[in-house]
């Protein structure tokens, strides 16, 4: 691709999360690197440029459309990598995924839909495998602290000579929000879903986007199940969203994002070897005692009715007038405040357990994902020679690994991992 007119082209700049990256590479990419501005209107284009400073004043623009296979199509062969914040991806992604696979130009962007990701690995795995593409889904706060903090975890054991077995991530602090564009994407999946029952078992499925499904179940997984009122309790503690952490005996409830995120971990297990005794899951620690019993059952509650009331045109309606719109976001203030913090704690094949810590000082739907995104875009232009030897549908940590680690590092974020004491 050094033939190619540009480096990196950052498609839809003129979005929320679209500016913030935009502002984050024309203050982080290093000088001769050649960046282009793409989306729909040249005014707005122009708009955001001018905004960005001296670093950006010869940033060409490209005006394109989506949903233009041919514009689209033109725009992958210009370009070694593309960036792009424009979703929800079942809607818009297609057509820019499918030419970047074929035209051999490394691609990230900023999903949390399951639907689209596994469309994507059937129609653009192979192809970008033979061009030599990297397309990688899921660079923002939705997936990479997940997917690189069992990354850690795996490597460390690894290591020692072991594999992943029970593995799972407890949200420890988080404070900010998620995006228009994130809650748009899940309501169209939702949307999807209940006009397609088909499409249901798929993100239903935990292996949904594992390569070769799910692995066989490990000897002695199974548990045998009780009769009488302790089958009774053991049933309904199942179905409780609310539960105990074996970490610190806090409350848990559901993590909006773990539909996605477990998915796009295990696509990485199966295409990095974590092990066939590994199972992952993730929820948010609301604390202990009954404060944080209380916190557990209402948030967990108020996220299954959200979640619900998506799939439903009337309720949907009533969610459409308080959640953000794409395109919307906070101030500079408000993301100032945001934070946060994320502990992955995983039992290895040879007893031992370890430990990873994802943690950073932004908001995490806003710039923190920003800073993920970008440099993401920048691994991808700048660290070819220290990048996985891979190609095809991939995730963070099987498309950038360590070298995204090491960036992400140098701006503020924590990236620890430790072996427990037995």
């Amino acid at each position: 691709m050094t033939d190619r007119e540009l480096d990196i082209v950052l498609f839809g700049a003129t979005g929320f999360v679209g500016r913030l990256t935009a502002r984050h590479l024309a203050e982080n990419a290093p000088a001769g690197l050649r960046i282009g501005l793409a989306g729909r209107s040249q005014q707005r284009l122009e708009d955001v440029r001018n905004g960005l400073g001296d670093n950006a004043s010869d940033w060409p623009l490209l005006v394109v459309d989506a949903l233009d296979d041919s514009a689209v199509a033109d725009l992958a062969a210009r370009t070694r990598v593309v960036v792009t914040t424009v979703g929800p991806y079942a809607k818009f992604g297609v057509p820019l995924a499918t030419a970047c696979a074929a035209a051999g130009t490394h691609y990230c962007d900023l999903t949390g839909e399951v639907l689209f990701v596994h469309r994507s690995v059937g129609a653009n795995h192979e192809p970008a495998m033979l061009s030599g593409a990297r397309i990688v889904h899921a660079c923002g706060f939705d997936s990479i602290p997940s997917d690189l903090g069992v990354m850690l975890c795996a490597d460390a054991a690894r290591a020692d000579g072991a594999e992943l077995g029970r593995t799972r991530l407890a949200v420890r602090s988080m404070k900010g929000g998620f995006s228009g564009g994130t809650i748009d994407s899940g309501r169209t999946q939702a949307i999807e879903m209940r006009r397609d029952p088909s499409t249901r078992r798929i993100a239903g499925d935990p292996w949904a986007l594992a390569e070769g499904g799910r692995p066989p179940r490990p000897a002695g997984a199974s548990t045998p199940r009780r009769g009488g009122v302790a089958g009774v309790v053991d049933r309904v503690t199942k179905a409780s969203p609310v539960r105990r952490d074996p970490d610190n005996d806090h409350f848990t409830g559901p993590f909006v994002m773990a539909a996605f995120n477990t998915r796009i971990v295990a696509r990485s297990a199966s295409l990095l070897g974590y092990g066939d005794g590994f199972r992952y899951t993730e929820y948010s620690d609301y604390g202990s005692g009954p404060r944080g019993a209380v916190t557990a059952g209402v948030v967990s509650a108020g996220l299954l009715a959200g979640l619900a009331g998506m799939a439903f045109g009337p309720t949907r309606a009533v969610l459409d007038r308080v959640l953000p719109a794409p395109g919307e976001g906070p101030s500079d203030e408000a993301m100032a405040a945001g934070r946060f913090r994320m502990e992955v704690t995983a039992e290895a094949d040879n007893g031992a357990r370890y430990r990873s810590v994802v943690a950073a000082p932004y908001d995490p739907g806003y710039s923190g994902t920003a800073v993920m995104l970008g440099q993401a875009a920048l691994a991808l232009a700048e660290d070819d020679a220290g990048l996985p030897d891979a190609s095809g549908v991939l995730t963070p940590a099987t498309a950038l690994g360590m070298p995204l680690v090491h960036r992400l590092r140098a701006h503020g974020f924590t990236l620890e991992v430790e072996r427990l004491p037995a």
